[in-house]
């Protein structure tokens, strides 16, 4: 996600790296230069000339025109700034003290409103609540099917009893009484764009069922439309704040630096993925970070967090330890990492690499080395897996025609484990000696 953007504003930092003492002049060059970007990116001209005039403000203090590392400085000005842009504090998405608490979900048709629906009903599953989900989306075709699938896939009941959005959403919130289901979310319908006939429906779908909260989903690669949308649906029916859908894919940014500056209203989440799983609380200062490229590791050690096997990855550290990793283990640990979602994003949150999306994207991650060195290692016997060394040449052959790869690609797989066990074993190995030899030290005693 806004790689184009990152890729922009690093090549501006760049040239003011290259420049030592910054002169007035180059700074306003830099601007113009990162105004051209954030346009590219789609964001909207109100919110770009604002955020550059707080940014020009503080770069051209004398605190920055005499500082040792100007050119540093602008970077976090820029990022301190994107950050009060898209919100500053984290807002936590927080529910009230209702019992049912009611959500409504709005949005434009194609947003990933449906989808983002049942992404927060897992969410708050997984909080300890007990959601419904409201199936009053009556006007596209298929959607209560749809939600009717993503309920059983997240264990989470639908209801979608009438044939009026509004009696839909009465029905639901008495059922949710009757079932002691805490939370209720009502997903509503959309259009292709803003019309007068959907928010009509959207103002009964609220005064029916009195959310506590109206939360829309904003496609990311709307740009600045985005707040041509986000300002039709606040004056309309009062939004509480936005979900980002679609983070995953080629996100220009705009959407995300426009929609809280406009409205004043927070985006609580974003969808960074097609799975269930995909929705992140949204922190506008990692998002700072990760468009100027200084990766996100918070946000990377919450899904690690969330996702891994926190007894496999002990039990996996302590056959490390003890030189008694196999490739049984490799396997289990690689399927644990595939949870985290692609290779190259979880690369590019590392932090230190200006425009490490890019440079990860020259060396073609391939997703697909990782399913071939999976069906290798699925196609040996639970022996061989534990002891590679009994890997003959019939055994390569073997292994090789019932994963369907060659057995050049057994031997790669082979020779890669054993070079990085070695390594391991290596490490290991070092971090014993200098654990005994920091044991061994003795202090002078104080002087008398």
């Amino acid at each position: 996600m806004f790689d184009s953007l990152s890729g922009r504003l690093n090549a501006v930092f760049g040239k003011l790296r290259s420049r030592g003492k910054l002169h007035p002049k180059q700074v306003d060059a830099a601007l113009d230069d990162i105004r051209t970007a954030l346009l590219e990116a789609d964001a909207a001209l109100e919110v770009v000339d604002d955020f550059l005039g707080r940014v020009r403000a503080r770069a051209l203090s004398d605190e920055v025109m005499r500082s040792l590392t100007p050119a540093q400085q602008v970077v976090k000005i820029v990022r301190d700034e994107l950050t009060v842009t898209m919100g500053g504090e984290h807002r936590p998405f927080t529910l009230p003290g209702a019992n049912p608490v009611v959500i409504m979900m709005a949005g434009l048709q194609g947003s990933g409103k449906t989808t983002h629906a049942a992404k927060l009903a897992l969410h708050l599953k997984e909080k300890g609540r007990q959601p419904l989900l409201v199936a009053a989306d009556l006007q596209r075709p298929a959607a209560v099917e749809q939600l009717m699938t993503l309920g059983r896939e997240i264990g989470v009941p639908v209801s979608s009893e009438g044939k009026d959005p509004v009696r839909v959403a009465k029905n639901a919130i008495k059922q949710a009484t009757r079932e002691g289901r805490n939370v209720v979310i009502v997903d509503t319908a959309g259009r292709l764009h803003v019309d007068p006939e959907m928010m009509k429906e959207a103002r009964r779908i609220r005064d029916a069922a009195r959310p506590h909260l109206v939360l829309m989903a904003c496609d990311a690669m709307t740009g600045q439309d985005a707040a041509t949308q986000a300002r039709a649906f606040m004056r309309e029916i009062d939004t509480t704040g936005f979900v980002l859908t679609k983070l995953d894919g080629d996100a220009r940014g705009g959407a995300a630096l426009s929609i809280t500056q406009v409205t004043g209203r927070p985006i609580y989440f974003a969808g960074t993925g097609e799975r269930a799983q995909d929705l992140e609380p949204f922190h506008p200062d990692r998002m700072a970070s990760r468009i100027l490229g200084m990766g996100d590791v918070l946000t990377l050690i919450e899904k690690a967090e969330k996702e891994l096997d926190q007894e496999r990855a002990a039990e996996a550290a302590e056959k490390m330890a003890r030189s008694q990793f196999t490739l049984e283990d490799f396997l289990v640990q690689m399927r644990e990492v595939k949870k985290l979602g692609p290779l190259q994003d979880l690369l590019a949150m590392l932090p230190g690499v200006p425009g490490a999306k890019q440079q990860l994207n020259d060396l073609e991650v391939d997703e697909r080395q990782m399913a071939r060195t999976e069906a290798i290692i699925t196609s040996m016997t639970p022996e061989e897996r534990r002891n590679p060394a009994i890997i003959g040449g019939s055994r390569r052959l073997r292994i090789a025609r019932g994963s369907g790869v060659t057995t050049h690609e057994v031997n790669a797989v082979l020779k890669e484990f054993a070079q990085a066990r070695k390594m391991m074993k290596s490490m290991m190995g070092m971090a014993g000696m200098a654990g005994r030899a920091a044991r061994g030290l003795r202090l002078p005693k104080p002087p008398r």
